[in-house]
């Protein structure tokens, strides 16, 4: 299985814009059309319907988290290792924020990379998911929790590898793993450079805050 084929399917994988998928078999008006218009689980929520929000939210977390899968359950028979399983994760990243399928308009990749962060450790998702939760519950900023979160993501990365405490590890393939969460880690700060713009005016939307829908 060579390596392009781990690109391009995890891309088209990712590249499954649930935010939109879900809305529309429900009948929802399209997310990119109300609210932040970022096809997202956050933006799904401003349309009321808590449930559908969490469907999307599972499923982008799921389209994250299969490919690296996919790789760690059948590369090693083609030769494929963790090096594969990080590009298989960004690739799917990648896909989420251009979605093929969706002229390249995708969402910022929160639950995404979390599903990919999963998928790399169990324990690094658990930390980023609850640096999210405890953010969002003090602050009631969705965003403001995802900009920690993946801030700290590649500290959580680093801890639990054991580099701060100089635990040997092994380092060409977890590297590799490392820089896939450092630009996963980038591209969610460049998607939320408007929230930031935002948060430092004051202006930005609360959880659960509703807009009208066309």
């Amino acid at each position: 299985m060579p390596i392009a084929v781990v690109v391009i399917a995890a891309y088209l994988i990712g590249s499954l814009s649930f935010a939109v998928i879900v809305s529309r078999v429900v009948g929802l008006a399209d997310p990119r059309t109300y609210g932040s218009g970022n096809p997202g689980a956050t933006n799904v929520l401003r349309s009321g319907r808590k449930a559908v929000a969490a469907i999307t939210l599972l499923l982008d977390a799921f389209k994250g988290w299969l490919p690296v899968a996919l790789v760690q359950w059948l590369g090693p028979h083609y030769g494929l290792g963790e090096s594969a399983q990080a590009i298989a994760g960004l690739a799917a990243f990648v896909g989420h924020l251009w979605p093929v399928f969706f002229r390249f308009q995708g969402g910022k990749g929160v639950a995404t990379a979390l599903g990919v962060l999963i998928a790399f450790a169990p324990w690094l998702g658990l930390a980023v998911m609850a640096t999210w939760v405890v953010v969002a519950l003090v602050s009631r900023y969705s965003s403001l929790a995802a900009i920690v979160a993946v801030v700290l993501a590649p500290v959580y990365y680093l801890l639990n590898q054991g580099l701060l405490s100089g635990v040997p590890w092994r380092r060409e393939a977890q590297g590799a793993k490392l820089l896939a969460v450092i630009v996963m880690a980038l591209l969610l700060l460049w998607r939320h450079r408007a929230n930031i713009a935002r948060l430092a005016a004051g202006t930005e939307s609360k959880i659960g805050a509703k807009k009208k829908t066309p």
